[in-house]
């Protein structure tokens, strides 16, 4: 796995891990998967490690949703946190890479869950306008890593921001075991 991606290289269908240092409470420790990036219209992506401990039931009552109501919802973010997206998610085995698709309406959430896919529901998303996500990444402010499968397989979203770092190598390791509060040390 490359975790030394180049910053023009594309965005899309990659992680960005925050840096331990950041203190942005939105971003703090977070993995976000980068779900579109685009020169012009810069790139979104959603929170993967932020469960609300909610279900998708609890915020849409009124629909008769099936299955797709026990479906778990996350914080995908500061953005437009007045909505409620679905996206799936699956391994594809022939190109060994993440398969994700974002922006799903009920009846294709419904089918992805058929297919055998992870869906998730998510309350806002994270946003960077034009040229933002490359100086925030120039600017180390994010770790920028492919997508490994034990993201589909992680069963505790709290730990995966260190459980992906530590399956980076040895420096990793030690940014995944660095302490929230380094003034407690």
């Amino acid at each position: 796995m490359n975790h030394d991606l180049k910053s023009e290289e594309k965005f899309q269908g990659n992680l960005l891990l925050a840096v331990p240092s950041m203190k942005d409470p939105n971003f703090s420790r977070s993995v976000i998967l980068v779900a579109a990036h685009s020169e012009e219209h810069g790139a979104f992506g959603y929170v993967m490690n932020r469960p609300l401990n909610q279900k998708v039931e609890e915020l849409m009552s009124d629909e008769a949703l099936g299955s797709l109501g026990q479906v778990g919802v996350f914080l995908g973010g500061p953005v437009a946190t007045d909505k409620l997206a679905f996206a799936s998610m699956h391994w594809d085995l022939a190109t060994d890479d993440l398969v994700f698709r974002s922006h799903l309406s009920v009846q294709d959430a419904h089918h992805e869950m058929s297919m055998g896919h992870e869906v998730r529901g998510f309350v806002g998303y994270s946003g960077w306008t034009t040229g933002q996500l490359e100086k925030e990444v120039q600017g180390r402010s994010w770790i920028l890593t492919q997508v490994p499968e034990l993201l589909l397989k992680h069963p505790q979203p709290d730990t995966l921001w260190r459980t992906v770092l530590q399956g980076m190598g040895p420096l990793f390791a030690l940014m995944a075991d660095t302490p929230e509060d380094v003034s407690l040390n």
